[in-house]
């Protein structure tokens, strides 16, 4: 994505994952996976998608 940043918060403000989801992702489900993008997307504060609506 080139966005991701974790470095002085909890959450990425890029991508919208905790830390640990960013970590963590490799090993994660596709259901967790899906999981989380379902997350992020309710919560609509990550410029991952917020660059998305803007382009649409």
């Amino acid at each position: 994505m080139g966005v991701c940043t974790t470095l002085y918060d909890e959450i990425c403000q890029g991508c919208g994952r905790t830390l640990g989801e960013v970590s963590n992702w490799v090993f994660f489900s596709q259901e967790e996976k899906d999981s989380v993008w379902k997350r992020i997307r309710a919560d609509g504060t990550a410029m991952r998608f917020q660059r998305q609506v803007k382009n649409t």
